[in-house]
């Protein structure tokens, strides 16, 4: 039975992209912390980029709205905004390639 290759290289697509863009926002919150809803923050990030989220794209679409919305009550730190900005672009991104057929 002959072993499966590895990819000598990989091509960067929208999926690579918005999955860096949560884990740059959670590192983002996690070098922020603590700070008021930083853990209820996390929790929602993980949800969003958990395997679930990645096959149904409403469910990371909800965890990303409820990360702004709780952004935006508990006043978070500049990096974590811009992160967040950041987020909802590349989401915004990856939807654009998948209509276009090119995720």
């Amino acid at each position: 039975m002959p072993f499966a290759k590895e990819p000598a290289s990989y091509m960067k697509t929208a999926w690579s992209d918005c999955q860096g863009a949560w884990q740059l926002l959670r590192e983002a919150v996690v070098e922020a912390h603590p700070f008021p809803e930083s853990k209820r923050m996390l929790f929602h990030i993980d949800e969003g980029m958990s395997w679930e989220s990645v096959r149904d794209l409403d469910l990371m679409r909800k965890a990303l709205t409820l990360v702004e919305n709780i952004a935006k009550q508990a006043k978070v730190p500049r990096d974590v905004a811009e992160a967040i900005v950041d987020l909802r672009q590349s989401f915004q991104d990856l939807l654009e390639a998948i209509d276009e057929g090119e995720a």
